[in-house]
Order: C-alpha cells, then sequence, then structure tokens
C-alpha cells in the first residue's frame, strides 16, 4: 500500500534517550505540548522513511522537552535506535485548528500572489515564528527574499488546494 508522507503531520523530534528504561526526549514540534497528553499512539519515522506505529504508555511534560515511554520500547537500547526519527500523526489525529489557521507544512510551496497587481511574488519557502506574528520567506525566481508577516490585514486569501496565497503588500515592504 502506497501511504503519502503529506497526510501525516510532525509533531515532535526524538533528540535522544532519558533514563535506562525506553523513555524517549522529544523536542515537540506543535505549538501545545499538552496535546501529547491526549495521544494514544503516534507514528515514528524519518522524513521520507516507512512510518512505524508506537502506542504510548507515559507521556511527561518538563520544561520545553516532552518525554515519552512507548510501550514497543523497554529499554534504552532499543530508544536508542529511535533518535533524530520523527513523531508524526494522520490527520485525522491532528489538532483541528481555527478558521483562517494553517500547519506550517500545509503553507510551505504555496505561490504568493500580489492581490492588487496579480504578480507572482515568489513561493513560501520558510515560516519563521516570532512571537507576535508568523513571517512568511518567501522566494522568487531568482533567489530574492521578500519577508511577509502573517497578519490578516496582509494575508488576504488563502487556498491550499490551488497552493496559492493572495496577498497585499504593506506599502515599503517591497522596492
Amino acid at each position: 500500500m502506497e501511504v503519502n508522507l503529506h497526510s501525516f503531520l510532525e509533531i515532535g523530534k526524538i533528540v535522544n534517550t532519558y533514563g535506562i528504561k525506553g523513555e524517549l526526549k522529544v523536542i515537540p514540534l506543535t505549538n501545545s505540548s499538552e496535546r501529547y497528553l491526549d495521544l494514544k499512539w503516534a507514528f515514528v519515522g524519518n522524513k521520507d522513511d516507512r512510518l512505524v506505529k508506537y502506542t504510548f504508555e507515559k507521556v511527561k511534560l518538563l520544561q520545553d522537552l516532552v518525554i515519552v515511554k512507548f510501550n514497543e520500547i523497554s529499554d534504552m537500547n532499543k530508544a536508542e535506535l529511535l533518535k533524530g526519527n520523527f513523531i508524526k500523526v494522520d490527520r485525522d489525529n491532528a489538532i483541528k485548528l481555527p478558521e483562517d489557521a494553517f500547519f506550517i507544512c500545509d503553507l510551505i510551496d504555496c505561490e504568493v500572489i500580489d492581490e492588487i497587481s496579480g504578480e507572482k511574488l515568489g513561493v513560501i519557502k520558510e515560516i519563521l515564528e516570532t512571537g507576535s506574528n508568523d513571517v512568511y520567506v518567501i522566494k522568487d525566481e531568482n533567489s530574492k527574499e521578500i519577508l511577509i508577516p502573517a497578519l490578516k490585514s496582509v494575508v488576504r486569501k488563502v487556498s491550499l488546494e490551488e497552493g496559492k496565497m493572495w496577498v497585499i503588500l504593506p506599502l515599503g515592504l517591497v522596492d
């Protein structure tokens, strides 16, 4: 069976083992680490690897890390094999986003269009999370970068189906 890896969302990166009983240190890649407390299972794999389903035995929130223990991992040696992998959920088990909110992975590679001129400005290549609002890093065909704030006054429409975002650029943003 062919699996579309884009139908999975990365919610954490396993960075190390924790203790000797197979627990893992995870850097959360989600705005809410508490979401781990509600998960019964998740998939683990690399960027392009096959995914393996694991069942959560225990989850502990520890400062900016999440400590997870999977039923299937019983010791540090087995846990060590998962270092560098990502914890992923399928879209059915992803958190529900509010209206006009999007997962970062869905916006990457979206074509950005100036709503007024109809001109293609480039493609979203990165999203910077600054605290107050995200910033979209747009690159045109010459690799010139434009930084666009993710504000409702700027981002007018997003169509994930078309892979497009329409914006109204603030005065002075682009020469």
